[in-house]
C-alpha cells in the first residue's frame, strides 16, 4: 500500500485529476447500470399489451403446442387475443385449442401443423393463407430446437446440425416474412422472438445451437430498426434454463422459472431493454438478469474464462448423460 502511495505521489497533480475523473464516471456508470437492472428487474413494467390490439386481435404462436409455446398461446388467450397456432403435431394442437376455447368464453382459434424442420415452401403459403384478412397484432416466434445432449461440432449428426438451423433460423425468418407485413400494415404490432444464454455467450458443445440464436439476436435487433417506422416493437427474448422438455429440467428453482411464471415475465417487461449489450432486447426473469449482469460487468460474457467455463459444464452435462444412457441400455 506504501508502495502504490508513493507512486501516485509521482503522478503530476493535473494527471491525477484526469484519472481520479476517469474512474468516478466508472464508478457512477457501473452504479447506475445496477439501478436500472434492480428498476427493470423488480419495479418497472414494459409495454403493455393492449397497444398492439384489443380483445379479439390475433396473435400467431408458433412451437405452440408444449412448453413455453403453449404458455404463451395459453397467457394471450387471458389477455383476450384469438390465436393461430402453429406446431408440428395436429393432435396437440387440437387438444390445446379445444382446451383454450372452453376456458375462454368467445376466444377463436385456428390451427396449423407444419414441421419446421422439413422447410416446405407450401407450409408458408398454407400459414399466409389462413392468417389472410385477419387483424394479427403479436407473433410469438418461439419454435426451436436444440442438441439432444451437449456434443462437439465434428461428432454432431448431420441432421440434428440441418435441424438446428432450419428451425431456428430458416423457420423464424420465413414466419416473420409471412406475418410482418400484416403488422406493417396496420401501424402497430409485436415480434416477439426467443433467444437464450448460448446465443450471447459462445457455448462449446452447444456450437451449433449456439451459433443459430446469436445469428437470431443480429437479425432481430436489426429488423426491429427497420420497422420501428412502421409502428412494429421488434423483441428478443433472453432466457437462461426454464423447465420445460428442450432443457430436459424439471425441477424448478430460484435461477429456473417453470414456463408459467417465466412467460408471464416475459409479456410484463416487454421494451425494458437499457442495460442489455444489443437494443431491442431484454431478460425478463429477475434472477436471469442478475445472473447475465454480473457475468458481462465481472468476466465478460465473451471472454475466455467463460467460454472454458461453458466448456467444463457442458463435458460434465454430456459424461453424465452418456452414463445415464448406458445404464437404460443395459436395462433394455
Amino acid at each position: 500500500m506504501d508502495r502504490i502511495n508513493e507512486i501516485w505521489a509521482q503522478v503530476p497533480q493535473s494527471a491525477q485529476w484526469v484519472l481520479a475523473g476517469i474512474g468516478a464516471v466508472y464508478a457512477g456508470s457501473f452504479a447506475l447500470s445496477f439501478l436500472q437492472l434492480f428498476l427493470n428487474a423488480f419495479i418497472l413494467s414494459g409495454t403493455d399489451l393492449r397497444k398492439y390490439g384489443k380483445k379479439g386481435t390475433w396473435a400467431v404462436v408458433t412451437g405452440a403446442s408444449d412448453g413455453l409455446g403453449k404458455e404463451f398461446a395459453t397467457q394471450l388467450a387471458q389477455k383476450g387475443f384469438n390465436l393461430i397456432l402453429v406446431s408440428r403435431t395436429q393432435s396437440k394442437l387440437d387438444a390445446l385449442a379445444k382446451d383454450l376455447e372452453n376456458k375462454y368464453s368467445g376466444l377463436q382459434t385456428k390451427t396449423l401443423a407444419m414441421d419446421y424442420a422439413k422447410d416446405n415452401n407450401a407450409d408458408y403459403e398454407r400459414l399466409a393463407k389462413l392468417i389472410a384478412g385477419l387483424d394479427v397484432g403479436i407473433l410469438i416466434n418461439n419454435v426451436g430446437q436444440s442438441h439432444s445432449i451437449p456434443v462437439p461440432f465434428l461428432e454432431t449428426p448431420g441432421e440434428e446440425l440441418q435441424n438446428i438451423v432450419t428451425i431456428n433460423c430458416l423457420g423464424t425468418l420465413k414466419t416473420t416474412q409471412v406475418v410482418a407485413p400484416i403488422l406493417a400494415q396496420r401501424k402497430k404490432g409485436l415480434i416477439l422472438t426467443m433467444g437464450s444464454f448460448a446465443g450471447v455467450m459462445p457455448t462449446p458443445l452447444l456450437a451449433t445451437y449456439s451459433g443459430s440464436k446469436a445469428f437470431l439476436q443480429h437479425w432481430s435487433s436489426s429488423l426491429a430498426e427497420e420497422l420501428k417506422p412502421q409502428g412494429v416493437d421488434v423483441q428478443f427474448v433472453i432466457s437462461y434454463l426454464v423447465t420445460t422438455a428442450m432443457s430436459k429440467v424439471r425441477r424448478a428453482s430460484i435461477l429456473i422459472p417453470g414456463p408459467k411464471q417465466f412467460v408471464r415475465r416475459a409479456l410484463a417487461k416487454i421494451g425494458l431493454d437499457s442495460i442489455e449489450p444489443f437494443p431491442y432486447t431484454y431478460t425478463p426473469w429477475w434472477s436471469h438478469a442478475v445472473f447475465k449482469w454480473v457475468v458481462e460487468n465481472t468476466v465478460g460474457a465473451t471472454s475466455g474464462f467463460t467460454i472454458w467455463y461453458n466448456k467444463k459444464m457442458h463435458v460434465d452435462i454430456r459424461t453424465r448423460a452418456l452414463k445415464k444412457a448406458a445404464r437404460e441400455a443395459k436395462k433394455a
